[in-house]
């Protein structure tokens, strides 16, 4: 059955004592994954989770925020991960928008007090510390409600009663609008998609699975925990990349998958330590998010001293609303792998309009839609259920997409996707500012990085302060050039193309 909690049942009986996750001194194995799931799904049952309610997960990649994601949906409740790096009020307006009645919080991740931060933003009234989870804490929303002892039987009919066409989970990423849109997917979706690339980069319960994408990202959740349990990996949660302890991690774990972006990849090869480090055991890298440069897909390749001897590189293309659309298969061309996303996964198909070149894809993994908003939904996804990516690309010969354009003004900076209308809608609310449009721009280390053009009397140092006490890092612009006027067309709108030729 395709559930999460029917997988993951399968998982523990059938890897049983294989380790399911490594952290550090600490390892858990697949069985033992399975009680500690049960045993958070019970405490969430006895504070009065119900089915389908939803449960916010806000902190790092560790195996206490796969232990509560899997309890979650094990209870019969929805998951709603968030980035790690939000600040109180962002993580604060989720809540309020989704209705979550339970929040999980890594508190003092990076040295924040999280759980201090999102009271000071929302109403959210603390039940209790959940002391045996680490540093992961609980807060409840609304009123108080009477914690009792859920019996095993009853999680159990919760995890049974869970259909493939339940939401499983709600991943939320921004539009041009600036106002972050909640994608939907079903069990059944989830799964299917986290199996369609297990096969293609034959992953195995052999493989050790290096995540360093975030749990809270479609690609880390679905493409990092669900394909562990449908295949038996063993996944190595990193909750900040650090080079030199990635470079000991692959060594001394004998690390054989590592999916990333591109600067992951860059700094390895970049990095001064390599040399003496043994990393000849990695057999897989999937990269994409960014364009990839073909010297660094035939470097990443290549056995020679510069290279990393990687036999299996690929990139692909994906989305939230649609997790993975195309990927490289094993024996595509260095120039193929870095000039192209691949070929659609089984399961999805892919077209380019013809009028406005847009990238259209469609298939079992494309969200149910956006919650609470039926006429985004409508606008992206069309009567013959084809989902309008925003993208512009080109379809070759053998189906391989390559995306030349975008038609939204995202870009991406060190792998994140940032969406300038959200941060020019919080830099709008700073004293000082009458006017302010932000671009990416190239950057050699980040690929894009954020710069905002300011119209007013506010000076760099100020902005940028602003920024940082309302936007997550990623989001924050790193330069900032104020300016008499922005250009824009008659319509009123900006013309983000002459802001990006200054640079």
């Amino acid at each position: 059955m395709d559930t999460i909690p029917a997988i993951l049942r399968a998982a523990a009986e059938k890897y049983g004592d294989r380790p399911a996750y490594v952290e550090g001194e600490r390892t858990l194995t697949y069985a033992g994954l399975l009680d500690r799931v049960r045993e958070l799904a019970r405490r969430y049952v006895g504070h009065g989770l119900g089915p389908g309610e939803r449960v916010v997960v806000w902190g790092p990649n560790s195996i206490e925020w796969v232990i509560a994601a899997l309890a979650t949906t094990y209870a019969g409740g929805t998951l709603i991960p968030v980035n790690s790096r939000y600040t109180g009020h962002e993580v604060a307006e989720l809540v309020d928008r989704t209705g979550a009645t339970m929040v999980l919080v890594a508190d003092g991740f990076l040295g924040r007090n999280q759980l201090a931060e999102l009271r000071a933003a929302s109403e959210i009234a603390t039940v209790r510390v959940l002391g045996e989870l680490s540093k992961l804490s609980l807060d409840h929303r609304g009123e108080e409600r009477h914690v009792r002892e859920a019996t095993p039987e009853e999680v159990e009919a919760r995890a049974d009663a869970v259909s493939p066409d339940d939401v499983a989970d709600i991943l939320f990423t921004s539009g041009t609008t600036g106002l972050p849109k909640g994608a939907m997917s079903a069990h059944r979706q989830s799964i299917g998609v986290a199996r369609a690339w297990a096969e293609l980069g034959g992953v195995s319960a052999d493989d050790r699975y290096l995540v360093v994408n975030p749990f809270f990202h479609s690609f880390g959740y679905k493409i990092g925990i669900l394909v562990g349990l449908l295949t038996g990996a063993a996944l190595y949660p990193v909750a900040t990349f650090d080079v030199d302890q990635t470079m000991a991690l692959i060594e001394s774990e004998r690390i054989t998958l590592l999916p990333g972006a591109p600067t992951i990849y860059q700094s390895l090869l970049a990095a001064p330590g390599r040399s003496e480090r043994d990393l000849s055991s990695l057999r897989l890298a999937v990269t994409g998010a960014a364009v990839v440069p073909v010297v660094l897909i035939e470097r990443m390749r290549t056995a020679a001293p510069e290279g990393l001897a990687i036999d299996h590189v690929v990139t692909a293309f994906g989305m939230t609303e649609a997790v993975v659309v195309t990927m490289c298969r094993e024996g595509d061309s260095a120039e193929t792998v870095a000039t192209t996303c691949g070929r659609a996964i089984p399961g999805m198909e892919t077209r380019i309009d013809e009028e406005t070149g847009e990238l259209l894809v469609r298939g079992d993994y494309v969200m149910l839609g956006y919650l609470d908003d039926p006429a985004a939904t409508a606008e992206a996804i069309d009567a013959d259920g084809w989902l309008h990516t925003g993208d512009i690309g080109v379809l070759d010969e053998a189906g391989n997409l390559r995306i030349t354009d975008r038609l939204k003004d995202m870009y991406i900076t060190g792998g994140f996707n940032v969406y300038p209308a959200e941060v020019e809608q919080v830099l709008m609310r700073m004293d000082g500012i009458q006017d302010v449009a932000v671009v990416g721009v190239p950057d050699e280390r980040m690929g894009e990085i954020g710069k905002a053009y300011v119209v007013g009397t506010a000076d760099a140092d100020e902005v940028i302060a602003f920024a940082k006490e309302r936007l997550a890092n990623f989001k924050v612009p790193r330069l900032v050039e104020v300016i008499d006027v922005l250009p824009r067309n008659l319509g009123g709108k900006v013309l983000k193309n002459e802001l990006r030729d200054r640079n």
